[in-house]
């Protein structure tokens, strides 16, 4: 896995750019005290509470890798409501000498925006071939949320690519999120990168991953069972009845 080549090398802020840390994304606990990135390992998690800026930084990365800040690849460019902050303009990116053959921006909320500009785009007359096939057999407003996340990661990403994740276990089973934990290994075995920004401790468990957690003072690494993801989950599971009675009250 550590053979695989890394697209993407860093990303740095220019922090003397910068016109107020005191606003708008910069006051984001992830990005007050960012400074620089460094990838040093395929595959690389952002994790950190709601609202710690994980989601904000790696749209900032996709946007700065000229990915549709809504999702998809390099070749779309739609906008459906502009949501995505300026932090993209500040970043320096630090690339690798091998240049991926393929890349993908997954944003779990919008989506569903990227399935309705697939249907937009093959519905117009033309001589491109239709866009809708490279995602499996069935169209994805066909599917369930989770049925169309796993139809993209199995069959549009085709390897040796960068492909950057905004929280995508957002509609999968734990039984979906496990798959795609194995996709995600059979793509990194053919050379690609990923980066992402999650809560699932399946997820976080996949083997050799960076797991940088967004913090006041930066980005801090930490080891799986460091999480809270993995501890909450973990002393939950093994005492919930007694978590209930805490938590709903009931001592």
């Amino acid at each position: 896995m550590n053979d695989s080549p890394l697209f993407l090398r860093e990303v740095v802020l220019r922090r003397d750019k910068v016109p107020d840390f005191s606003r708008y994304p910069f006051n984001l606990p992830a990005i007050v005290g960012f400074e620089r990135l460094t990838f040093e390992r395929p595959v690389t998690y952002l994790v950190g509470e709601n609202g710690s800026g994980k989601s904000t930084l790696i749209e900032a990365i996709a946007v700065a890798l000229r990915f549709n800040a809504e999702g998809g690849s390099r070749n779309f460019r739609f906008d459906t409501r502009p949501s995505h902050s300026d932090l993209s303009q500040y970043l320096r990116l630090v690339r690798g000498v091998s240049r991926p053959r393929d890349g993908y921006f997954l944003r779990a909320e919008s989506y569903f925006n990227v399935a309705t500009e697939i249907e937009h785009l093959d519905a117009v007359p033309g001589p491109a071939p239709p866009i809708a096939p490279s995602y499996g057999a069935r169209a994805l407003h066909e599917q369930s949320h989770g049925e169309s996340f796993l139809a993209l990661v199995q069959n549009r990403f085709h390897g040796h690519g960068l492909y950057l994740l905004d929280e995508p276990e957002a509609a999968l089973s734990p039984m979906r999120q496990m798959a795609l934990l194995s996709r995600l290994h059979a793509l990194v075995r053919d050379q690609s990168q990923f980066i992402i920004a999650t809560h699932s401790p399946i997820l976080l468990a996949y083997p050799g991953a960076t797991i940088l957690e967004c913090h006041p003072t930066g980005l801090r690494s930490m080891t799986y069972e460091e999480t809270e993801h993995y501890r909450i989950t973990r002393d939950f599971l093994n005492r919930y009845p007694a978590m209930l009675k805490t938590l709903l009250g009931d001592e």
